[in-house]
């Protein structure tokens, strides 16, 4: 069966910057490439300097004037965190976009962050939000969008107050839920706390729904030895044109979020097929677990207070 393809059309976005976490592989690169077409200076901080090569490489085979910067950034250190913010700031220039979506998927073994932090909440949440924090001066000199990459894993996620490191009973893909979840929460507050106090931001939040990316692949770095019968049978239906997305179409909801005049500050947007795996990017009820504003707000004093970053 021939898959059939879908896309958006990105506006202009010369004489904007933009920054894309994740962007040396997948969903991240897509994105970054997609930006750096429509015109935007591209910030692309790395963890892996010969993979950030590389993708600066692909993107200007597609895009060859695109403007690229590649940083150094791991977000599961907030010492380099904070190294990039400050160099950023040193520089000054106002920053149009951030796109938070770098991630890490389901370790078979718990791992933690330089800070000792579980590596998935310490990668996937608690470094963007430090992260965010720490380019607040920068992204409200843009009027910025914000735009956090959850996932659909999140919509059976669950908080466990009392043991957010995962301390007692690690499983990788709960912990990984949670990540997600509350990178989504940290996303739709950030916009209630932006619109409160007069910021000049705004924030939203997207998923890519399903798609062969890496992040079920083989991983050395989180000790996965060999591709996953998930990621398998993903790339089994991809290539089919069934249930779930391409790479391509993935990158769709969070370009959509992140640069349409039409997304909401506060929205949120996904794919548009049934079961919101694959197909068209569009606006979406967030799910019941991302809907509770009391836990948006406790999760943002506890993170605050875990990463010493501060949004006053």
């Amino acid at each position: 069966m021939a898959r059939r393809e879908h896309d958006l059309t990105v506006p202009d976005l010369s004489g904007t910057r933009a920054l894309v976490t994740g962007a040396s592989d997948g969903v991240g690169l897509e994105i970054a490439t997609r930006l750096a077409g429509a015109g935007a200076e591209v910030l692309m901080p790395v963890r892996n300097p010969g993979k950030g090569e590389t993708a600066v490489a692909r993107i200007l085979g597609r895009h060859p004037g695109a403007r690229l910067r590649l940083l150094e950034l791991d977000l599961a250190s907030l010492a380099s965190v904070a190294a990039l913010a400050e160099r950023l700031r040193s520089e000054g220039d106002p920053i149009h976009r951030l796109v938070n979506n770098a991630g890490v998927m389901t370790p078979p073994e718990r791992r933690t962050t330089d800070d000792g932090f579980e590596l998935q909440l310490g990668t996937n949440h608690l470094g963007h939000v430090a992260l965010t924090g720490r380019l607040l001066p920068l992204l409200r000199a843009g009027r910025a969008r914000v735009t956090s990459q959850t996932s659909v894993a999140a919509r059976r996620g669950t908080l466990r107050w009392d043991d957010l490191n995962e301390e007692r009973h690690y499983d990788g893909m709960r912990a990984y839920r949670r990540s997600k979840l509350a990178c989504a929460l940290f996303g739709f507050e950030l916009g209630r706390r932006a619109r409160a106090s007069g910021w000049g931001i705004t924030s939203n939040v997207s998923h890519p729904g399903v798609a062969p990316t890496s992040l079920l692949a083989a991983r050395p770095e989180v000790s996965r030895a060999a591709d996953t019968r998930e990621v398998r049978m993903v790339r089994w239906l991809s290539a089919r044109g069934l249930v779930v997305g391409t790479v391509e179409s993935a990158a769709l909801p969070a370009l959509l979020a992140a640069t349409s005049r039409t997304a909401r500050d506060g929205g949120f947007y996904g794919p548009g097929w049934p079961g919101r795996l694959g197909g068209p990017p569009v606006e979406q009820r967030p799910w019941a677990s991302l809907r509770s504003t009391a836990d948006a707000a406790r999760l943002w004093a506890v993170s605050e207070e875990l990463t010493g970053v501060t949004f006053d």
